[in-house]
Order: structure tokens, then sequence, then C-alpha cells
């Protein structure tokens, strides 16, 4: 009779544990399935606008960055998983429904005005709509930083373009100027033309305004501000420094095709313009990067830090206060 007894509890316990952990494999099976079908239905209703941008990727070297940002995204979701799966599941409909009209919206303006960026753009914001109706909030602010992100994969619409590249395109003009003439060369400047001691000039092109390390460097920038564990006003001053860091780049790489120039010929500055000063620029910038973190961290006490400190100075006051209370008053004695 004993035994028996025993078998009904294990088997009412083994009753009470399948059906808790079923419709747990079947929600999350349900959600990938439905991420799968969302997730192919938009690359279907986007192909031309994704083959657009894959083409402009490729033809445009001021853009080409632009190519990496899916998959870094894709990489930073993946990092993020423990954290995601942790995060409870609950379907936003109104709220991602709101957020697809919007997207739509913008995509209809873009195919009325032809305006291209406006139904690239709409690509993100579906993908996010995507993300919200499926996923609901939780996981969309976890991942909000990302889609984000995924913003910087679109080139800047044509006046924009103009707008930032003329600018740049100047102050490289001048900042390599400045340089040559603080290292006691005799150049003059004549509009965007670096000319050497009256024969020899250097053009600074539109392609060279520094657009093309300006994209990559705030990518980066934006990658390694996800990645370390930062206060939100140390990632957004790493996020904004890439601009100055970009120029700056920028106009030691011209400063150095110019000196290559001077000394040793116009070949050898021609191939270290195209060849090699990309990828040395890049490791620079980099190196600026965690220079200013490392900077930020011996410079800036942590929130945290702050606050324990100010516990441990209360507490050691108010034990001080209560000693002191408990002495007998040597007056009176």
């Amino acid at each position: 009779m004993k035994s028996s007894t025993t078998d009904r509890h294990i088997h009412r316990r083994d009753t009470r544990q399948v059906p808790w952990k079923e419709p747990m494999r079947n929600g999350r099976l349900g959600l990938a399935m439905a991420v799968l079908v969302l997730a192919a239905l938009t690359a279907w209703s986007f192909w031309p606008t994704i083959l657009d941008l894959a083409k402009e990727w490729q033809g445009d070297d001021d853009y080409s960055a632009g190519q990496l940002v899916p998959l870094v995204g894709a990489f930073l979701v993946w990092r993020d998983r423990k954290a995601l799966r942790q995060c409870p599941l609950k379907p936003c409909w109104w709220g991602g429904l709101a957020l697809l009209l919007v997207a739509q919206a913008g995509r209809i303006y873009g195919l009325l005005f032809m305006f291209d960026s406006a139904q690239r753009y709409s690509l993100v914001l579906t993908v996010a709509a995507t993300v919200l109706t499926v996923a609901g909030w939780h996981v969309f602010r976890r991942v909000s930083w990302i889609l984000l992100f995924l913003c910087l994969m679109v080139p800047l619409p044509g006046r924009v373009h103009n707008l930032i590249s003329g600018p740049l395109q100047a102050m490289a003009t001048t900042g390599s100027v400045f340089l040559l003439e603080a290292f006691g060369t005799r150049v003059s400047q004549q509009g965007n033309v670096v000319v050497f001691q009256g024969n020899t000039s250097l053009a600074v092109a539109e392609a060279c305004s520094g657009l093309r390390m300006l994209t990559a460097f705030i990518i980066v920038a934006a990658f390694v501000a996800y990645m370390v564990n930062r206060s939100r006003r140390q990632k957004a001053v790493l996020l904004f420094s890439s601009v100055p860091i970009a120029v700056i780049c920028n106009i030691v790489r011209i400063f150095a095709t110019a000196v290559l120039m001077l000394c040793i010929s116009e070949e050898a500055a021609e191939k270290f313009f195209h060849d090699f000063a990309g990828f040395v620029m890049m490791l620079v910038a980099v190196s600026l990067i965690f220079g200013e973190l490392w900077l930020m961290e011996r410079l800036i006490v942590p929130e945290l830090g702050l606050q324990q400190g100010q516990t441990i100075i209360r507490a050691k006051s108010t034990a001080w206060a209560r000693t002191r209370d408990a002495l007998p008053d040597l007056k009176t004695s």
C-alpha cells in the first residue's frame, strides 16, 4: 500500500512538470517560426531596396563600410543572447503595428517622390516594428541600441552628403597646410589645392574629404561603445568623438602623403595614399579610441564608486555619533 501511494505522488509530480515545460518549448518554437516567416516577408518586400543598397556599398567607397553593419548587428544580438532569453516575451501588437505603419508611410513617400533614403530607412523601421510586434517591449528595449546601429548601413541622403563633404574637404586642406607650415615647409593654399614651393601641387579632391573615413570610424566607435562596460555618458562621448578623430586622421593622411611626395616621389605618395593610408589610419583611430577609454577611466570616478564611498562615510559618521553618545559625560563625573 505504501509503495502504491508513493508511486501516485511521483506520477502526480511528473504530470505537473511536463505541462509546464511543454508550453515553454512550444512558445519558443512558435516565436522562431514567426520570426522566420516575418523575416522572409520583409526580405521579399524590400528586395529591390536591399539590392540597391548592395550596389551602392560596392560602387561608392564612402559607404563601403555599411555592408559590415548587418553582420556586426547579428553578432551583437548573438553576444547578448543570454540576456535576451531572460526577457519576458509579450508581443506588443498595437505598438508594432503603429511603428509598421510609420515605416510603410516613409516607404510610400520614397516611392512617390523618388527618395531612396526614405525607402532604406523604412527597411530599418520595419525590422524594429517586427521585433516589437513579436517579442514585445522588454526585448525591444534590450536591442534598441542594435536597431539604432543598423541605421549606419544606410548611406547619407544626397543633400546631407553635399553639406558634409564640402566642409570636410576644406578642413582637410587647411589642416594639412597648417601641419606642413608647422614643420617648416613653404606651401600655399589655392582652394582645395596645396602648392609646394610654387611648382608642385597636391589636389585634395572630394574623394579625399574623409567622408569614407568618417563613416568607418563612426561604425567602429559605435561597436566599441556597445562592447565596453561603461556608463551611457562615456559611451555617448566615445561615439561623438569619432567625428573629430576621423577629421584628424584624414589631415594626418594628407600630410603624410605630401611629405612622401616632397621627400621621395609622387609614385610613392600615390601608392601610400591608395594602398596603405586607410589601413594605417584605421589603426591610429582605434588606438585613439582605446586611449580615450583609458583616459576616461583615469579621470572619471564611477558613479557606483561615489555612492559606495558616500555610504561608507555615512556609516562611519553614524557609528562615531553612537559611540560618542554612549560615552559618559566627563564633566558630570
